[in-house]
């Protein structure tokens, strides 16, 4: 009896702390004083660009906000899209810069996005880069694992 006093006490609390968080976001996103992030353009197109071209770019943004605009994350869509963000508050009426660096390795056309996380009235934006890069992929150099060349007969069964 005593085991199922305490579960429903659970279930009620933490039920009232779910609750209590969705309550939190609200707030947080009817804030008619918050930051606001406002890209010049939230796409950048690359065009036709050569294998290991500079695959940098920069996108300008201003908090068109009241309050001082937070970035806490810039997260690519890949390991060959990096962003790079302002640590630093940005305040009411200033610009920042987030840069991208896209890895031209890879041949052929891409869009890649960076996820934007802040305290701005929209909690998530995206911004896109897309392109196409063109000429003969890189091939290594030397294989990435050791490869013990044989005779080209099937190997045999040592057990």
């Amino acid at each position: 009896m005593k085991s199922l006093k305490f579960l429903s006490l659970f279930f009620v609390l933490s039920f009232v702390g779910i609750l209590s968080t969705n309550a939190q976001e609200a707030v947080k996103t009817d804030n008619p004083n918050a930051a606001e992030i406002t890209f010049e353009s939230d796409v950048h197109d690359y065009g036709t660009i050569k294998v290991g071209a500079d695959g940098s770019c920069e996108f300008k943004f201003k908090n068109t906000g009241k309050e001082p605009l937070i970035i806490s994350a810039a997260k690519g869509s890949c390991g060959c899209t990096v962003p790079t963000y302002p640590k630093e508050p940005i305040m009411a009426n200033q610009t920042g810069i987030i840069k991208v660096h896209y890895d031209t390795k890879r041949v052929g056309a891409f869009t890649k996005t960076v996820t934007i996380t802040s305290n701005a009235k929209t909690e998530s934006k995206v911004i896109t880069i897309k392109g196409l890069v063109e000429g003969v992929a890189e091939e290594a150099a030397e294989p990435a694992l050791p490869v013990k060349k044989t005779s080209g007969l099937p190997l045999e069964n040592t057990k």
